[in-house]
């Protein structure tokens, strides 16, 4: 059953006095119920931008969200209809996301189900839940260390009983410790409840052992999105490639992991065409022309001409195209 179906989005914002930002620019991404769907980048493409406006924190520019059939709308001052509380958000930074003047059990409260007869009761399960001891709950959140805070919020997202959660960075903000705990927690919470979860991420390295599909996000758009393994085995996009071959690797011969050159560039001038083509060192004429997302068949796409065998790169510029 597909839970959450973000459809050609478009966020576009508008700083006074400045070009508009271009943050996302028609991303297409679906999840199943009981799937990890991955969605990685480089810091500055959009991803926490799509995140925001998947949930209903913010409005898109263009293209719809459905959450279980269902638009998505956006938040206002009403309370959120009680069709897409199922929909929960885990942010970023734990030490931002809750209250610091309520205390935990306060929180976890304020998500429960109103038919909920014994709320203490349901308190202490879903703390236990996350591995936190009942007395959690008459404590406040400054009292905890960033693993614990950020299972305080797992559980606060798991209140309202979601059948669907975006996780945005949510380790990045803690220790390595932390981050193995909080996504291995995630990702059994997604099997046993079969939720769906969209987690994302600039570390390729953990999408790749989490997620059943990854999408790859560039500047705003989506270039490649297959099955997590056959993406590692054989990525379609230089830029999934490029982002792989950064990943340190454990090996007998000592060996500094490649990196890719240059920055993302500025989403209010974004490059025409291909828009990793400044940086793509297999780029072509045709390249300047925006290539289309080609289906390979099996879940996966790939955005770029050297996956359409009727184009030919007869005229590769070294080093990339400028």
């Amino acid at each position: 059953m597909t839970l959450l179906e973000i459809e050609d989005v478009h966020v576009e914002y508008k700083p006074r006095g400045r070009a508009p930002v271009r943050a996302v620019s028609g991303v297409s991404v679906t999840v199943e119920a009981g799937q990890v769907v991955g969605l990685v980048g480089e810091s500055g493409c959009g991803k926490s931008s799509l995140a925001r406006v998947a949930v209903g924190l913010a409005p898109p520019s263009a293209g719809a969200v459905r959450f279980a059939g269902a638009p998505v709308t956006p938040l206002g001052w009403r309370r959120r209809a009680a069709t897409e509380v199922g929909l929960q958000m885990v942010f970023q930074n734990p030490y931002a996301s809750l209250n610091p003047r309520r205390t935990v059990g306060e929180q976890l409260r304020d998500g429960l189900p109103v038919a909920v007869t014994d709320p203490g009761r349901r308190v202490v399960e879903l703390l236990d839940r996350v591995g936190l001891p009942a007395a959690t709950a008459a404590r406040y959140p400054h009292q905890f260390s960033g693993g614990q805070r950020q299972r305080i919020a797992i559980a606060r997202a798991l209140a309202p009983e979601p059948r669907m959660i975006i996780a945005d960075e949510p380790v990045t903000a803690l220790d390595a410790s932390s981050q193995a705990q909080v996504v291995n927690l995630l990702v059994e919470l997604v099997h046993e409840l079969d939720m769906g979860m969209l987690f994302i991420s600039h570390d390729l390295a953990l999408v790749h052992e989490i997620a059943d599909v990854t999408a790859v996000m560039y500047l705003g758009r989506i270039v490649e999105t297959a099955p997590t393994r056959e993406l590692w085995r054989a990525p379609r996009h230089p830029y999934t490639r490029a982002l792989i071959d950064a990943v340190p690797r454990i090996s007998a011969e000592p060996r500094l992991p490649k990196t890719l050159a240059g920055e993302v560039p500025d989403p209010s001038n974004a490059p025409a065409g291909c828009r990793f083509r400044p940086r793509c060192a297999h780029a072509f004429d045709a390249c300047h022309t925006q290539p289309p997302t080609v289906d390979l068949g099996e879940g996966r796409t790939a955005a770029c001409w050297l996956t359409d065998p009727t184009v030919a790169p007869a005229a590769a510029v070294a080093g990339g195209g400028a």
